[in-house]
């Protein structure tokens, strides 16, 4: 039985995987090619050029793995680090969570530094680790710039800062799953050491590329580091990234050329385009949620998440129940509440390849659904609210103006 097919199309607002563009969709409708022949070479060339341009690096060094945001992360860690490292990682919500999980199963000595879920990074607790390390024992800060289970955002230029101002040498990685190519993501300037995304975020491609950029300081670190690696290992690629083949083991060649379709139309776009969309759907949503008089999770202005909102209910309504009445009545795929706050948030995602006519969809759908859970909301409220902001808000496209 095929449970996906109803009339019309699926609305898809999770916060990734996110809807594919048509142009991506065809370029990867082809069939499999020798990727050691001269073309896949490349066409990898130019993607590794281009992939620096959305970590906003000149510098950086791109790698292309065929796995999620999870084995990014392990690509991250293993590479830099060695068993015994002492880490700082703060835990804001279920992804930050896995990833403090996975540096511990690692064998690092991880400090974790927990927030209530809804509220960012503790940095004071930051400031007061550093000082209190003139050894330098403390090898990396690891932290998540958008945590996808509260709508939370940390603010990265504040991290380098407090670096800068004690003057620690500990590498920055960061976890940028679902903010680049979407939000505000500066990697030469805030100083972060490794970046990562998933293919499936705000590239808007199909789950399955895990991109890493290492900086040169990051590299340096790489060649000392005793975490054992494989598949993982930078220094494979390098290796064949000085040959000009590019690739240690077989790629994806259909998710290359859907990536480079993906990255030819964030560039059409442009950069700083898209994520004024994002910084506009982040804010429709939030007026929406306000008008239905339900609060944000995010529980300061200075967190809100431009990439996902995590909405709370009323304890006597069940979130999952939301979730499950959208899926089987409206076609509308929600995000579930995880872990600490499941039962208590649905999460609307509004990221990647997405316009404001859509969104307004979505936010009609979450509305009938609240009245169908039995939450007094007053029909079109919040559309109304996101619709007299957006109205004002959306500018002219550009190519037909």
């Amino acid at each position: 039985m095929d449970y996906t097919y109803a009339p019309g199309r699926n609305h898809l607002f999770v916060p990734g995987p996110v809807n594919i563009p048509e142009p991506v969709l065809r370029a990867m409708n082809r069939n499999n090619e020798d990727y050691r022949s001269p073309a896949v070479p490349a066409l990898t060339k130019t993607l590794l050029e281009d992939v620096k341009k959305i970590f906003k690096t000149t510098t950086g060094t791109p790698f292309l793995f065929p796995t999620t945001g999870t084995g990014a992360w392990e690509s991250a860690l293993t590479n830099t680090l060695s068993p015994g490292d002492k880490t700082i990682s703060f835990l804001i919500g279920q992804f930050s969570l896995l990833w403090v999980d996975q540096q511990k199963r690692l064998g690092f000595d991880v400090d974790v530094v927990e927030s209530d879920w809804g509220e960012g990074a503790k940095l004071d607790v930051l400031a007061a680790k550093l000082a209190a390390d003139p050894s330098h024992t403390i090898k990396a800060i690891c932290i998540v710039h958008n945590e996808t289970a509260t709508g939370v955002t940390n603010n990265l230029a504040k991290v380098r800062k407090i670096l800068d101002d004690y003057r620690h040498p500990a590498l920055l990685l960061v976890d940028g799953v679902s903010s680049i190519c979407a939000l505000d993501f500066r990697m030469d300037e805030w100083g972060v050491d490794v970046a990562l995304t998933g293919s499936q975020k705000a590239l808007s491609l199909p789950t399955g590329l895990g991109i890493v950029c290492a900086s040169p300081k990051a590299l340096e670190a790489a060649k000392t580091a005793k975490s054992y690696r494989v598949f993982f290992d930078w220094s494979d690629y390098l290796k064949f990234y000085k040959i000009g083949t590019y690739w240690p083991y077989t790629p994806s060649i259909q998710l290359l050329y859907g990536l480079r379709a993906a990255l030819d139309l964030l560039f059409e776009e442009g950069l700083d385009n898209v994520i004024a969309r994002h910084a506009r759907l982040g804010k429709a949503t939030r007026l929406a949620v306000e008008a239905w008089g339900l609060k944000n999770c995010t529980q300061k202005e200075e967190w809100v998440s431009d990439t996902v909102t995590a909405v709370m209910v009323p304890p006597y309504i069940d979130s999952a129940e939301i979730v499950r009445r959208a899926w089987k009545r409206y076609n509308l795929s929600l995000g579930l509440g995880l872990n600490k706050v499941a039962g208590k948030v649905f999460r609307i995602g509004h990221l990647g390849n997405l316009n404001e006519l859509q969104l307004l969809g979505c936010l009609a759908g979450v509305e009938m659904i609240l009245k169908d859970v039995g939450y007094p909301v007053k029909l079109g409220s919040g559309v109304a609210a996101a619709s007299a902001y957006l109205q004002n808000a959306i500018p002219l496209i550009p190519s037909r103006i």
